[in-house]
């Protein structure tokens, strides 16, 4: 692998970067308190800015780290965090990294999150050189599995009762991309 950490990627609408402390204020207001976010990811709401902002402290110390990948979606038009994407689990042994991803409900299907999940995934095969970036969703989120689809990604199954988040314990999807599929 050719670590390089969270390097600002940009696309057409969205600038993806690290995180800072001063975002604390846009990830408690844009999407870490709404909870249509939440419903289907393993963390809890933030309950206060200072939450967000004590979370950001503990992520920006992990930016040291060249194989630390954690971006701030940031919108172009208004220069706010939106959301967030990471490298959620990386297996170097076989080449894989998984990404997950959030996004404030009220930028929810403008293409937003699709476009900055095309620009990690090709990131972290292009120039990092993952072979392997795979993504999971809860079946009962059907938007997320049409952003992996959207970047191209493969459902290669569903696995029943795997996994638990907000909603419960749910059934998984999983879908993939490979570096010669890109």
């Amino acid at each position: 692998m050719n670590h390089l950490g969270t390097k600002v990627l940009e696309t057409e609408n969205i600038i993806l970067r690290p995180f800072t402390v001063e975002d604390a204020n846009d990830m408690y207001s844009n999407y870490g308190s709404d909870e249509n976010v939440i419903k289907f990811l393993t963390w809890p709401l933030h309950e206060s800015a200072a939450s967000s902002r004590a979370l950001l402290e503990d992520w920006c110390k992990e930016y040291a780290k060249p194989d630390y990948y954690n971006w701030a979606i940031v919108l172009k038009d208004i220069n706010e965090v939106i959301g967030g994407i990471s490298v959620v689990n990386a297996k170097e042994e076989i080449s894989q990294a998984e990404i997950g991803y959030c996004i404030g409900s009220k930028w929810w299907h403008k293409g937003y999150t699709s476009q900055s999940a095309r620009a990690v995934a090709e990131f972290l095969i292009k120039e990092v050189g993952y072979n392997r970036v795979c993504a999971r969703h809860a079946e009962q989120n059907p938007n997320s599995g049409g952003v992996m689809r959207k970047i191209g990604m493969t459902h290669e199954g569903t696995l029943r009762q795997a996994d638990k988040c907000n909603a419960g314990v749910v059934n998984v999807c999983i879908y993939s991309i490979l570096a010669n599929e890109i």
